[in-house]
């Protein structure tokens, strides 16, 4: 059984949910953020210590949520997680999918805890600029959803990307105010049944996530 390293809240949450819509078997080995000792065990898996992290039942370690979910779509084609490589909706999945990834969620990385990266005196600004970059590309998804989801018709792997991040930082309410396309879709999978007990697991305190 492939192993899922976890913590409530975290990135995490994104990998269990792909593996929930493939039907993938796996047992969740969670770590508390103050278990310094459960840290020091991911390290051994991942050097990087950073979630989520995925031992497949066959050995190797798979990292990154973007490589998780790929994965996941290879194993089961025709789930709709990823469209299939002659897709129409093919181009605009990678492109979003590399978007959150790539520009999206490295805001989180520098802004959450900025004094890891820049001196006390440039902490605020590096936390102000990055929450603002963030605004700006979530503006631009907004553009470009479709509905009812990202991609139109069917729900993908973009879908739960959403769903988790406006959790975060701008956090929903400025959602519903600046990206409603973005926000009706986040709505939408929450009330997936599929996802109701991770969601219930990650988020089951108030929606805002500072």
């Amino acid at each position: 059984m492939h192993q899922l390293w976890t913590t409530p809240g975290y990135g995490s949450v994104l990998a269990e949910a792909a593996l929930l819509w493939v039907g993938e078997p796996y047992a969740r080995v969670e770590i508390a953020e103050s278990d310094e000792a459960g840290w020091e065990r991911l390290r051994q898996v991942n050097p990087l210590k950073q979630l989520p992290t995925l031992v497949l039942d066959d050995g190797p370690v798979l990292t990154e949520s973007a490589a998780i979910m790929l994965w996941a779509g290879d194993r089961k084609p025709g789930s709709g997680l990823v469209p299939t490589a002659t897709a129409p909706e093919r181009a605009r999945f990678l492109r979003f999918l590399v978007l959150l990834v790539g520009a999206v969620y490295p805001t989180f990385t520098y802004g959450d805890v900025p004094t890891k990266w820049v001196p006390e005196s440039a902490r605020d600004a590096l936390r102000n600029s990055t929450d603002e970059r963030r605004k700006m590309l979530f503006r631009v998804m907004e553009q470009e959803a479709q509905a009812p989801f990202f991609l139109g018709a069917r729900p993908c792997a973009i879908d739960l990307y959403l769903c988790v991040m406006t959790r975060w930082r701008p956090n929903r309410p400025w959602f519903a105010a600046e990206c409603p396309q973005l926000f009706a879709i986040a709505e939408r999978m929450d009330a997936d049944p599929r996802f109701a007990a991770l969601w219930e697991a990650n988020f089951s305190g108030p929606i805002a996530n500072d």
